[in-house]
């Protein structure tokens, strides 16, 4: 478990210097340049990736469980990481309506995946795992909204066509993960075989 969190602490911590030190990270920026920023900002984030793996793996060897949650929890998990994946498009695909409303779409793709995989899971360290990811959403979207607010950010409108290149996108997305890319690199058919 400890390189779980360990993992857990570089990932997050490196994404959270926007929820808690937002003055550091300017002043570091302007000071170190935005390159070496971004450089530093990915190796901690791909190592604490790499641990979060790591650790989630070694940690599933001997699961702690907590509970057994009903069936009808990965169904609802399904549901909730299909739309967490058009979120998670909606972030990304220009002009989409989603986007413009919504303002931070992909962190609250990773509340619905998070929270999700809370209700459908049932041991300590998934609980570690999505509690965290969660924890981490919930702050960073308040921060994120907070900034809109400071700086008066305004969303460009979106239109029909991007809102539905941005649902298509993460359809796509989402059915390759669930029929093929879960099973493949976590090892867990989430809508079985």
């Amino acid at each position: 478990m400890f390189i779980l969190v360990l993992g857990l602490i570089l990932f997050l911590g490196v994404h959270s210097t926007r929820i808690f030190a937002e003055g550091w990270r300017t002043q570091t920026i302007a000071r170190v340049g935005e390159k070496p920023w971004k450089g530093v900002y990915s190796v901690v984030s791909l190592l604490g990736f790499a641990l979060i793996i790591w650790g989630f793996g070694i940690a599933r060897q001997q699961p702690v469980v907590l509970w057994s949650p009903p069936v009808a929890m990965k169904h609802l998990n399904s549901l909730f990481t299909l739309l967490a994946f058009v979120l998670l498009a909606a972030a990304y695909v220009p002009r989409n309506q989603i986007r413009s409303r919504l303002h931070h779409p992909m962190v609250l793709g990773v509340k619905l995946w998070a929270f999700g995989h809370l209700l459908a899971t049932s041991t300590l360290a998934n609980a570690v795992l999505f509690g965290a990811f969660l924890l981490w959403a919930i702050l960073d979207f308040r921060a994120a909204r907070q900034r809109d607010r400071a700086l008066g950010t305004v969303y460009q409108p979106g239109t029909l066509a991007g809102t539905l290149m941005a649902v298509v996108a993460g359809l796509v997305a989402w059915a390759a993960f669930a029929f093929w890319a879960h099973a493949a690199w976590i090892g867990i058919a989430p809508l079985g075989r």
